[in-house]
Order: C-alpha cells, then structure tokens, then sequence
C-alpha cells in the first residue's frame, strides 16, 4: 500500500494540473458533462494581472493644457519617460470636462472606449479605510511599496495581516454548487492566491494548451484509474484519491479543448504568438466549450511579467503593452464573435503604481494608486470611474514628495462592482470582501 501512497502524492503534484491547493474532497467531474443553457445564464470574469507594478502615469495622461503641464513639469524630456503630447491617443470621458491621452501603444484597444465598450478605473488600490495625507501614516496597509505584499493585496483584498485565499477563490466558494461539477476558477498562469478559495479549489493550465497529463498513454491512464479505485480506510489517501481521480475527469475533458485548433476563437489570434495571446486564447477556448465543460460562471486568470520599469521605462512599455493591446481587442472580438460579448468582463490588477517622479535611469520606482482597464460588453464604457490624482508633489494625493497616489478607490469597491455584476448577493458580496463595509460607494457603477 505504500507504493500507492506514493503514486497518489505524485498524482495530486503533478497529474492534477495544478487543480488544488488545498486537501479539499471535491464531487468528482462527470467525463460527460451536461450542457447547460447559456443564452442567459453563463458570466465570466477574467483577470489580466500585469506582475512588476505597471506605470499608470504612462497609460492615461492629462490632455488638457494644465493636467499636461503638470505631468510635463515632473516628467521632462531629459527624464526618459514623458510621452509627448501628441502621440497620446485622445479620449473624452463622459462626465468629465478633461480630455485624456492612452499609451500609443494601447492603440488597438483604444477605439473601444469611444464604443464604450472600455472603461479606465482611475487611482485604485489596496486601502484599510479611505486615506488622505492627513491619516495615511496611521492607516497605510503593511508593507507598501512592497511588490510580494502589494501583489498578494491585490489579489486578497486584505490590506493588514495576512491571507491565505483571494476573491477571486473567495467568489468561487460562493458559487460553486451552481457550477455543474467544473471549477469555476481556472488559471492559464500558474499557481496565484488570488484563486484561492476557502472550500473551492481553481483549476491551473499551462499557457500553452497542454496538460501534464497530455502525453500519458491510454494504458498507463487505465492502470492510474485502477489504482484509484482500490479502496482505503486512511482519510488522507481517500481525499487524495478523489482529487486525482477528479483531475483525471478534468484532464480527459479539458485536454481536446485546449488541443483543438477549430474553434471559432481561434482566427482572431492569429499572428499573435507571445505568452499573454496565448492565455487569452485558451481562456477563448474554454469559453467557447462552455457547453461541453457544463460552467455557468467562471473566473479565469493570466498574467505578464515585466512591469517592474526602474529603468527604459518607455521601450518596455512600448513592447509589453504593444503585445498586451492586440491580445485584449482580439479576445473582446472573439467574445462578440460567439455571442458571449456581454457575458465576460475582462479587467486589470498589478502591483501597485509608480512614481509620476522619475528615477534617474529612465523609469519610476514603486508606488501605490494605479489606474485600471474594464473591458466588456457589459461595461458602462467610455467613462472614467473613480478620482484622477492631482498631478503635483506633495499634493493632496501625493503619500510623499515623489508622487506617489493615494487610493480613492478601494480594491473592495472595485472587486464588489465585478462580483455583483457576476451574480453575487449582498450576503454573498459581504462574505467575499469583509472589508467593503468602510467604503462608499459600494457599486461604483461601471457595470450594467
């Protein structure tokens, strides 16, 4: 029996794929999953983590003569990160008497803020109670400016202390009996707490398609099944039995989706080979087959690596963003184009900001406030939510001198708009963001 012992712990590390982090027994996956009726009743969320704190000061800028002065008079030329003003891409927020500039580089997403079908969060971040200068030194969450912490904030919602779940695993315990069976949480970027639940566990694929599982014979599958059918009184062995068989389930309905170059997703990709295309178009993939894997609501997560500019600032983006912007316009395309074009809402999360005062090698250093994309059809787009900083050091949200932006707007307010919209209750919504009770509004309104 020690011989299966073993098999089961190398199982669960490496045949699940990555589907638990947690020793949770979980009904086991029908191989055949029912289809479900999806003209009304599937959502998606999908999380674009951009990991090293993206500089929003370099993403949405002040057009107007004063907004631009101020940006210009921190960030000269000499600096190595001002944008000149006419290479800005225009934007008009509704409501908003100031006119602002994108990254040129976010050109291919940038015509669907004028379809409002994209919307800019502006000044977000982790928050223990809303902050000003004033109160900031008593009330800054643990460990700011810090990117493991900050990034875990992020991605947990806790600003004090630590959290061993995210709300994105948070909202999946809420949710899961009504999910058919399949997880509702599913990275194509590896292990991240921000899909880690309570009870629930995500599903984790690599970017590539594959499953570790994808190469094992149908002979060695059959032995694995055989192994695991044999019964045993240990309560550990039995609960990693059942996540391995379970795995197995997933492995065998997952595998020829992500294998499969037919779908219909597949064309709006094309050409497009860097890591972050790819993870959207698996999660393209996944959304499609929506019907095969039985899923009413599921929350999907991808990242990119590379944002942490303390120095070449410019280029860096030039080349992330140059990737990220036709990735993010060919999945909303690929939405529309199989009907679920205002069933998924795509959104923004990193580190933290950067300090609209540069470094003296062509970057910024860490901060704290950032601005953030919501990308969907249900997105109340072409508005601007939220409080644009004062562009000015130590002005009334500046943390220091050196511009770093204070949060208007807390990832609580943010998550909870996201998780109503998803389906959650109010019960359900507290549960998720226990914090959110400090913070108005509690819908900020982006979503429809």
């Amino acid at each position: 029996m020690r011989g299966r012992r073993v098999f089961l712990q190398r199982a669960l590390a490496l045949g699940a794929g990555g589907l638990a982090s947690r020793l949770v027994p979980l009904p086991l996956l029908s191989l055949a999953a029912p289809a479900v009726a999806q003209a009304g009743d599937y959502k998606a969320l999908v999380c674009v983590f951009l990991y090293g704190g993206v500089d929003g000061n370099s993403l949405v800028v002040p057009l107007d003569s004063s907004g631009y002065g101020q940006y210009a008079t921190v960030r000269p030329a000499a600096s190595r990160v001002k944008i000149e003003q006419s290479s800005l891409l225009p934007i008009e927020p509704a409501a908003s008497a100031v006119p602002y500039g994108m990254n040129p580089a976010l050109a291919a997403v940038h015509p669907l803020f004028a379809q409002r079908r994209l919307a800019i969060l502006a000044n977000v971040g982790p928050l223990r109670a809303p902050t000003t200068r004033s109160n900031y030194v008593a009330v800054r969450p643990d460990n700011l400016f810090s990117h493991a912490d900050q990034a875990n904030q992020w991605q947990s919602s806790v600003s004090s202390g630590e959290s061993a779940d995210g709300w994105g695993g948070r909202m999946a315990d809420q949710l899961e009996r009504a999910n058919g069976g399949f997880p509702v949480v599913t990275s194509i970027a590896g292990a991240s707490l921000f899909l880690n639940g309570r009870a629930s566990n995500p599903l984790a694929l690599p970017s590539t398609g594959g499953l570790p599982m994808g190469s094992t014979t149908e002979a060695r599958l059959a032995a694995m099944r055989a192994l695991l059918a044999v019964p045993d009184t240990n309560a550990y062995v039995r609960a990693v039995t059942e996540m391995s068989a379970q795995a197995l389930a997933l492995s065998a309905l997952v595998r020829p989706i992500l294998a499969s170059t037919s779908f219909a997703v597949q064309p709006f990709f094309a050409g497009q080979g860097n890591s972050i295309a790819q993870q959207l178009l698996q999660v393209a993939k996944l959304i499609e087959a929506r019907g095969e894997t039985g899923a009413r609501r599921q929350v999907f997560f991808v990242s990119m690596n590379g944002f942490d500019t303390h120095t070449n600032e410019l280029s860096t983006l030039a080349t992330l963003l140059g990737q990220l912007s036709p990735a993010l316009r060919a999945f909303d395309d690929a939405m529309s184009q199989i009907g679920t074009g205002d069933a998924v809402t795509t959104f923004t999360l990193s580190d933290f900001g950067r300090t609209l005062v540069p470094s003296s090698s062509g970057g910024t250093d860490h901060a704290w406030g950032n601005h953030m994309l919501v990308m969907g059809g249900a997105v109340r787009g072409g508005r601007m939510y939220g409080t644009y900083p004062v562009l000015a050091r130590a002005g009334p949200d500046d943390a220091d001198t050196n511009g770093r932006w204070i949060p208007t707007t807390s990832i609580e307010q943010y998550g909870a708009t996201l998780g109503r919209w998803f389906g959650l209750d109010g019960a359900q919504v507290a549960a998720v963001f226990p914090n959110l009770t400090r913070f108005a509004p509690q819908d900020l309104g982006f979503l429809g």
